[in-house]
């Protein structure tokens, strides 16, 4: 039996057991996995080896790139500003950014862009990675480009632009870029460890994430679903200690809001039980309603690319996909990332979950899911 961490309350032991099978079934190295139910923390573990090369143990608030959980964190600050009347998600994007307006973008709204629906999943432009960093680069790449298909006929998984896409909206109404604002609005007053951009700081006591063996590896460099996810090869790297590979930490310092955040198990389910119920004597970031607005289905089935992966997308997050992403139920919201990270939120049964791992096993692979199915057989749900 591995030995793991960390606490759980009565009648959640099944988390446990599975927690710790997953280090016997898995080739699992390090991981983290957290609770909140009804406001307060019922299950903290974590295990296993952060750092393969030191041998440095996973500690209790170890940090790790989450990648696509980074687009809870942008959507929970859209629907935020959505909340507080500052932004409307079925208006044009070209309200709060008139440049984007062109090129047959000007009917695109920011639901559709949270759906996936924008028609813009990839640009055309090849970026370098000094380009993307400075931001500004990539912005005026999006104002430059054409849909790939007309917004809102079809749907695709926007890997970088959505980040960048909402993550301008965001700058344009509040004046700081997406992770800035995500610190500012949430991060810092709930003590959140969750990063859009990690610090300095951070960055000695990071997690450093190895490939699985065998894992299945992305087709070819001019694919379209390979230029999605890998923002046009300039986020494609031979191995991932190279430069500008996942443990650099010149990208982890960088604001990839579609793609790169980094954060702890807690940080993550804080951030979703905080939407949902409240932490800390906060209240709730997001009222009953703005969950009914972010979990109603914007989009599912067969995609623009003619692949149906089971997802079932609201707006900013992936909703309860039984084939895909099993959650709780229908009032469950979240997001998944590269390699088996997996968080997400339900109002109905006041539930804040995330797992984190540092071994890149496959995106959707069963660690996370088992882990949820444990929850769900304590809450009947």
């Amino acid at each position: 039996m591995t030995l793991y961490s960390g606490w759980v309350d009565e009648g959640f032991g099944g988390v446990a057991d599975v927690f710790a099978r997953n280090f016997e079934e898995f080739p699992e190295l390090g991981a983290a996995v957290t609770v909140f139910a009804g406001g307060r923390k019922v299950v903290e573990l974590w295990g296993g080896v952060a750092d393969e090369g030191s041998g440095r143990g996973w500690e209790r608030d170890t940090v790790v790139p989450v990648f696509s959980c980074a687009k809870g964190l942008v959507s929970v600050c859209a629907h935020l500003l959505a909340q507080e009347g500052r932004l409307d998600l079925d208006a044009p994007v070209s309200r709060y950014w008139p440049e984007f307006g062109r090129y047959g973008k000007e009917a695109i709204t920011c639901r559709m862009v949270l759906g996936h629906r924008a028609g813009v999943p990839v640009l055309d432009g090849v970026l370098k990675f000094e380009e993307i960093a400075d931001w500004a680069p990539v912005i005026r790449a999006v104002e430059e480009q054409t849909p790939l298909w007309e917004p809102d006929t079809a749907y695709e998984y926007h890997g970088h632009v959505f980040g960048f896409l909402i993550g301008e909206v965001i700058r344009r109404i509040t004046g700081h870029t997406p992770g800035a604002y995500f610190r500012r609005a949430v991060g810092d007053p709930l003590g959140l460890r969750a990063w859009i951009g990690l610090p300095d700081a951070e960055m000695d006591g990071r997690a450093r994430l190895v490939e699985a063996e065998g894992r299945p590896g992305m087709p070819g460099p001019e694919h379209l679903l390979t230029r999605i996810v890998t923002m046009n090869g300039a986020l494609v790297f031979p191995g991932l200690d190279e430069p500008h590979g996942w443990n650099d930490p010149a990208l982890l310092g960088m604001e990839l809001p579609g793609a790169g955040a980094t954060a702890s198990a807690s940080g993550l389910a804080g951030l979703y039980a905080a939407a949902v119920t409240g932490i800390g004597g906060h209240r709730r970031l997001l009222a009953p309603e703005t969950v009914t607005d972010a979990v109603r289905e914007v989009s599912s089935g067969k995609g623009w690319l003619g692949f149906d992966m089971g997802a079932r997308w609201g707006s900013g997050f992936l909703l309860d996909s039984p084939s895909f992403r099993p959650m709780l139920g229908e009032r469950s919201f979240g997001n998944d990332g590269a390699g088996g990270q997996f968080a997400f939120g339900d109002d109905e049964f006041g539930v804040g979950f995330a797992y984190v791992a540092n071994r890149m096993i496959g995106h959707g692979d069963a660690r996370a899911s088992r882990l949820v199915a444990a929850v769900r057989e304590r809450l009947g749900a």
